[in-house]
């Protein structure tokens, strides 16, 4: 059992239900402000006004909306199956919310006199823990999209079971490296073994993965596939309102939220700024920390905006081949290097920039064969229109125009020459 473990073990009740309430209360503060700086953020890039009526700045405009669904009525569609059409926006909400407790936000401080840690709970798999709410939260969107009893919701969503799949996977694999660094999955022993540099530099590739597959994961531009408006008039929760919508849009936003917060843990040291402790001890307070790391999640927010405000939508046959045939690939491949050197270093033989050079050679020339190597073309098949109503057959073509005769030609030529008062009857002759 770590510091942080004991620490944790030794809160009263109370302490452990102000964190609870604190916790809930940092999500959706940090959602209503999400929703809120994405408009104003867009909107500046865009070059117009955001929301700036309701509240100074507009600042309370996202609590308006909120209120106003609270008010919406709320419509249930005829074909739906009511208890799960009740039950899926509550799914994909809890387990959003479930996933702060095991990610922690500072160091060690003192609450109404009792020392603690910001955090709620600190488990041996707490990285798992996280994994698992995310899959969770799927259950939410596919069962929403099976209860509507829409064909619209239905695809929207078997697309976002698709995505969530295939970018977990993705997602998963790139913590492995730093699982292996850290020799731990516990989120506070991660954050220590960074105190004397931040993952981000060392762990380059898995750092890239891991962010690619959290956009990908939150279902965001450019990876909203499953909200696809286009095709799919606003995907599972086109047959949502009031505060229906509300918890789905709440989920969405909040999982936003939890995967910066994670990214902030595993690759940026939590709270933790290595080069500031050593100019200043109080920087590595606990508060300060605290402040630390909502600085970091909401750069990685902006990220999130930047990439909405500036990024087409992808076609989803480009969005699977992105994580099934590049980021799955590229991560174990990078696991397999990652074990090499570890391997390397302990059985302390040879120099270690020879093996370096030669894992990047070999690294090079596998991405070169992935990467050049034309994918095989396949054939054309022919498909028969499977209906009983004439139609044209799908090769036909336009014959071309037939060249005109002589005689056509010379009779337009002749009509071109006709006065405009000639009579029918010979073609040279003009009335009197």
């Amino acid at each position: 059992m770590n510091h942080t473990q004991q620490l944790l073990a030794d809160d009263p009740f109370w302490l452990i239900l102000l964190k609870v309430v604190v916790l809930f209360g940092v999500g959706v503060v940090l959602t209503l402000f999400m929703i809120n700086w994405e408009r104003k953020v867009v909107g500046r890039m865009q070059q117009r006004p955001g929301p700036n009526r309701t509240g100074p700045g507009g600042w309370l405009q996202s609590l308006a909306d909120g209120l106003k669904l609270a008010f919406k009525e709320d419509i249930m569609p005829a074909n739906a199956d009511k208890k799960i059409f009740f039950i899926a926006p509550v799914i994909s909400t809890i387990p959003a919310f479930v996933a702060f407790s095991v990610i922690p936000f500072g160091g060690e401080v003192s609450i109404f006199g009792e020392r603690t840690a910001l955090q709620l709970v600190d488990l041996p798999v707490g990285v798992l823990v996280v994994l698992a709410c995310s899959s969770i939260g799927v259950y939410g969107i596919v069962l929403g999209g099976w209860a509507s009893g829409s064909p619209y919701s239905l695809l929207g969503a078997l697309r976002s079971a698709a995505q969530v799949i295939s970018y977990e996977i993705a997602l998963g694999l790139s913590i492995v490296a730093v699982v292996l660094y850290s020799r731990s999955m516990s989120t506070a022993d991660i954050v220590e073994a960074q105190g004397g540099g931040w993952y981000f530099w060392l762990l380059v590739p898995s750092f890239a993965v891991f962010v690619i597959s959290m956009v990908g994961e939150t279902n965001r531009a450019p990876f909203d596939l499953p909200e696809a408006e286009s095709e799919l008039v606003g995907g599972f929760h086109t047959e949502y309102s009031s505060l229906k919508f509300a918890l789905f849009f709440l989920a969405e936003y909040v999982n936003m939220v939890t995967v910066s917060a994670m990214a902030t843990t595993l690759f940026l040291g939590g709270g933790k700024i290595p080069w500031l402790g050593h100019l200043w001890s109080g920087f590595d307070n606990g508060w300060f920390q605290f402040l630390a790391f909502i600085v970091k999640v909401l750069l990685f927010l902006f990220l999130f905006i930047w990439l909405r405000g500036t990024l087409p939508r992808f076609r989803y046959d480009q969005f699977m081949r992105l994580g099934w045939k590049v980021l799955v690939p590229v991560s174990l491949l990078w696991i397999m290097v990652i074990f090499a050197i570890r391997t390397y270093r302990n059985s302390s033989g040879g120099s270690l920039t020879v093996l370096l050079i030669t894992l990047g050679i070999v690294l090079l020339a596998v991405l070169a064969v992935a990467f050049l190597v034309p994918e095989r073309r396949r054939a054309a098949v022919t498909v028969e229109p499977a209906s009983d109503y004439p139609v044209p057959p799908l090769d036909l073509g336009v014959p071309d125009t037939p060249r005109r005769t002589a005689k056509r030609k010379a009779l337009a030529r002749e009509k071109r020459r006709e006065p405009a008062g000639a009579l029918t009857g010979d073609p040279g002759k003009e009335t009197e």
